[in-house]
């Protein structure tokens, strides 16, 4: 679906300091949705807020930071949220579907597939879905972080041609002999790791930050996606984005093409264990494209089942890529540096294959 377009709207764009919904906000950002879907675009709203709506109707004048209040506040406020999203998209005759993932969805294959055929669907009926981490259920170990990485997922799985990320800020910043400076445009493939960034204080309404942001850029641009980190205020930021005028900060994609499977493994399905390899795997894995064999395994970190994802790395530590394990760690362990024919005498059977070519996603370098 190539015209899909991803918007990401952040708790600092759509909350006021006392932790009101700025309803303004929400009504001019609602009618350049539906403009988007008035000219034939495939637009996919990520909405954050739901916490920071419920934080004033329960009575908390910060952000708390036990995990039940969070998640209390979320129950409270995604209802008021949506109901607002409702009526505004209304205004345009335009038909909202609520969405709420965990990254414990995404993580799973099938439920994976079940959310795409979903936001496809919605898409295909003319509906434009409206998304949120399902706060009352996720756990500090499956947050996606103030929705940054949930909508990278989002704009992944749909193959989306641009994600727009909103936030209280125009951009990127640089440091500047007077004052910092806005970057306009990060070139493709460029290590973001290394960009220098002016420090500028947020409204601390979100749990995102720069960091968040930076980490949904590179994967959604390394999937082949355009990014721009623009101000959820700036009248018109949407269609002026989508149409190519220079807002905010845009990050060019790569223009990697990779298979579906592949990306779900390398964006969305954790991790669980990890495995060492020698050079000579390293240089099988990467360079002939073949899959993982006992015998380059060094060792094996982590407890668990075949069928888990690992990351591999090599002697240096550093990652070589992403794999399904076709052993568990046990059973890695055990044959860790053996030949392929003796292994499969110790496992009594099966394959001594520790990742198979197939379900194995390079890391991007």
């Amino acid at each position: 679906m190539s015209d899909v377009i991803v918007i990401k709207v952040g708790s600092s764009t759509l909350v006021d300091e006392q932790g009101r919904l700025r309803e303004e906000v929400l009504a001019r950002r609602v009618a350049d949705v539906a403009g988007l879907r008035a000219d034939g675009l495939h637009p996919v709203l990520v909405s954050s807020g739901a916490i920071a709506c419920g934080m004033g109707t329960l009575g908390f004048t910060a952000r708390p930071d036990a995990l039940p209040d969070l998640q209390a506040a979320s129950a409270v406020g995604q209802g008021a949220l949506f109901s607002r999203y409702i009526t505004e998209f209304g205004r345009h005759g335009v038909v909202p579907g609520q969405v709420l993932l965990t990254s414990a969805d995404l993580g799973q294959r099938a439920s994976y597939l079940n959310a795409r055929n979903t936001l496809e669907r919605l898409v295909a009926r003319g509906a434009v879905p409206v998304i949120n981490e399902n706060d009352t259920t996720a756990t500090d170990e499956l947050t996606f972080g103030d929705n940054d990485v949930l909508a990278a997922q989002v704009a992944i799985l749909l193959r989306a041609r641009l994600l727009l990320l909103l936030t209280d800020r125009d951009g990127l910043y640089a440091p500047g002999d007077a004052a910092p400076v806005r970057i306009d445009a990060v070139p493709a493939d460029a290590a973001l790791e290394d960009i220098a960034l002016a420090y500028l204080t947020g409204s601390g309404r979100g749990r995102g930050g720069i960091a968040s942001k930076l980490a949904a850029v590179a994967m959604a641009t390394g999937s082949g996606t355009q990014c721009i980190i623009a101000s959820g205020e700036d009248d018109g930021v949407i269609p002026a984005a989508v149409a190519g005028q220079a807002v905010g900060t845009c990050f060019a994609p790569s223009g990697r093409s990779e298979g579906a499977f592949k990306m779900w493994l390398r964006h969305a399905k954790p991790a669980q264990g990890r495995v060492v390899v020698d050079a000579g795997a390293v240089r099988a894995l990467i360079d002939k494209g073949t899959s993982l064999l006992p015998v380059g395994v060094v060792a094996c970190d982590g407890a668990f089942p075949a069928g888990e994802a690992v990351v591999v790395v090599g002697p240096d530590g550093r990652e070589v890529g992403k794999g399904i394990a076709d052993l568990s760690a046990e059973e890695i362990r055990a044959v860790r540096g053996m030949h392929s024919e003796d292994a499969l005498v110790l496992l009594t059977g099966g394959s001594a294959e520790v990742i198979h070519r197939d379900r194995f996603a390079p890391s991007v370098r």
